[in-house]
């Protein structure tokens, strides 16, 4: 049996960035809590806890006077009331999602009404939507606008959550530009004069999206490491499901022996929250499972 693994794994930059601010944090301050999971990984989250750094939901659940803001990013309203409740805040937004999060606010402080491509109930996205006011509307797709019946934008701004695919965005924008005219509410007054697209993708997820279709095309079974909350992971096993065998698991405890019967070469992606230890005990279980 041969296993390819991808040309990168492990945790991408800005995950890596999160953990370090994090860890100077808590050895600077002592416990620290996070609004949310700074990474959707339960084993990146465990081993976080240990050294004192625990997810909470919401803010009425802060106990403490440090709190920090995840990956994710948030609203502008949250870092308000985080303000006004005197929290001291260590931010560890990814870079690429702030950009995002730029590039919402200029569009709707420019007038534009602004679709997101992106899962509503996402922690990023719902930052996104607060970035843009009330000037935004998220939706996977278009005929989740058709039934909003918004009224005619005069301009309009398309973005993306970050750790959506680059073919799935572009597909969304094609059928909605065709059907813009469903879209817009008959009984508005103004027309449509301008839109305008900004790609807010994240190019080290779409790198690994290409590098997991490249390995699904010539290989009999995909393995793609991370968590099942994780939307980057989720993405990867969406790439490859279409063209071989694929199974999503978060540790090697997951990994079923029946998937490996007749199969020869196995190709292994993972998410950018996922640990390289996670991704070792994966490829270590492949190779000892007996009879393979």
């Amino acid at each position: 049996m041969e296993i390819e693994k991808a040309r990168e794994l492990g945790l991408c930059f800005g995950v890596r960035r999160a953990i370090k601010l994090l860890k100077e944090a808590a050895s600077k301050y002592g416990n620290i809590e996070t609004l949310g999971p700074v990474a959707h990984n339960q084993q990146l989250l465990q081993a976080l806890t240990k050294v004192g750094i625990k997810p909470i939901d919401n803010l009425e659940q802060v106990q403490g006077k440090i709190l920090a803001v995840t990956t994710h990013g948030v609203s502008p309203q949250v870092l308000s009331q985080i303000e006004a409740r005197h929290i001291k805040l260590v931010d560890t937004t990814c870079p690429i999602v702030l950009q995002a999060q730029n590039a919402t606010k200029e569009l709707a402080d420019s007038g534009f009404d602004v679709i997101i491509f992106g899962e509503a109930e996402h922690p990023e996205v719902k930052g996104l939507l607060g970035w843009a006011g009330n000037k935004g509307i998220a939706a996977l797709e278009v005929k989740q606008l058709l039934a909003a019946n918004k009224t005619t934008p005069y301009r309009l701004g398309i973005i993306s959550q970050t750790t959506q695919s680059h073919s799935a965005f572009i597909e969304f924008i094609i059928q909605l530009i065709a059907a813009l005219p469903s879209v817009i509410a008959s009984e508005a007054k103004q027309s449509l004069k301008e839109i305008r697209i900004i790609n807010t993708l994240c190019q080290v997820i779409q790198k690994r999206q290409e590098e997991a279709i490249r390995l699904a095309q010539k290989n009999q079974l995909m393995i793609v490491i991370g968590g099942h909350d994780s939307a980057n992971t989720k993405r990867l096993a969406e790439a490859c499901s279409p063209l071989v065998e694929t199974h999503l698991v978060e540790g090697a405890s997951e990994v079923n022996r029946s998937w490996l019967a007749g199969k020869h070469h196995i190709g292994i992606v993972a998410g950018t929250s996922t640990p390289d230890e996670a991704i070792e005990e994966v490829v270590a279980k492949l190779k000892a499972l007996p009879g393979v």
